[in-house]
């Protein structure tokens, strides 16, 4: 509910006019054996809001507002379809708290919302994997700072480039430079903030990247590239009375994505 609140929060202050609602099963939905809590709601979200950025006209750039990351199954799909059509080299940068790169297998939580990059990699649950999947090696992973046995073991083995918190701000462009991505998704879980200066998320992680050096790396990111679509995730106020105090940086990061689109 805290995610709805946060979501409902955002869409307040975003134009209407260019603001389109994907409805989202009232039920919890079902694990239907697949390890994934709620798999069976997901795999709705996932149809409803890849029918939605199907509607998008070619010449507009969406930004999904979560919920959680799950929605991003469905989002990166849509710009990897989108550069694939186009011939150019996508590159997916995920500013976040934790790497989301668990399977049913390796989840301590079964939440999706950890899982949802390894799923665009191509592994997880049948149904809720990308297919064709997402290259590793056009993934960099900036923030990252809370990681599960099984991600660390994976990124042990994995071409995604790592960025430290501490140098997400200025080092972010001199890592995108000789990736060669002509376009790039960028993905913005809030809890890559240090919870000093943003804490309306549910799993609120020390040492984190500031606003101001979150918005320099987007900045960066779009040096240059292509903006093919963004996400900001996760914003989970205590209560909608509260929603708004958290509002000015979350305006600063997607005036920051919005400059990409135009």
């Amino acid at each position: 509910m805290r995610l709805i609140d946060g979501a409902d929060a955002i869409r307040g202050d975003l134009p209407s006019t260019a603001t389109v609602s994907v409805e989202i099963p009232l039920g919890a939905g079902d694990a239907v054996g697949s390890g994934v809590h709620r798999y069976s709601s997901l795999a709705v979200v996932r149809e409803r809001l890849a029918e939605a950025l199907r509607q998008v006209p070619g010449t507009q750039v969406p930004i999904v507002i979560g919920g959680d990351c799950g929605v991003e199954l469905a989002a990166v799909e849509h710009a990897m379809a989108g550069a694939r059509s186009r011939g150019t080299r996508l590159g997916t940068i995920w500013f976040d708290a934790h790497p989301d790169l668990n399977t049913p297998a390796t989840s301590p939580s079964g939440a999706f919302s950890g899982m949802v990059l390894r799923a665009l990699l191509g592994e997880g649950a049948e149904g809720l994997v990308s297919d064709p999947p997402l290259d590793p090696a056009s993934v960099v992973l900036a923030g990252a700072r809370c990681l599960d046995d099984g991600e660390a073991d994976y990124l042990a083995g994995s071409p995604i480039v790592r960025v430290d918190p501490d140098a997400v701000g200025a080092g972010l462009g001199g890592v995108l430079d000789p990736l060669g991505f002509d376009e790039v998704y960028l993905h913005v879980d809030l809890d890559v903030l240090d919870p000093a200066e943003f804490d309306g998320v549910p799993d609120p992680q020390p040492f984190g990247v500031t606003t101001a050096d979150l918005t320099a790396a987007i900045g960066a990111a779009l040096a240059g590239r292509r903006l093919a679509g963004a996400a900001i995730t996760m914003f989970a106020p205590p209560s909608p009375e509260e929603a708004g105090e958290d509002l000015a940086p979350i305006l600063r990061i997607l005036s920051a994505l919005t400059a990409g689109t135009r």
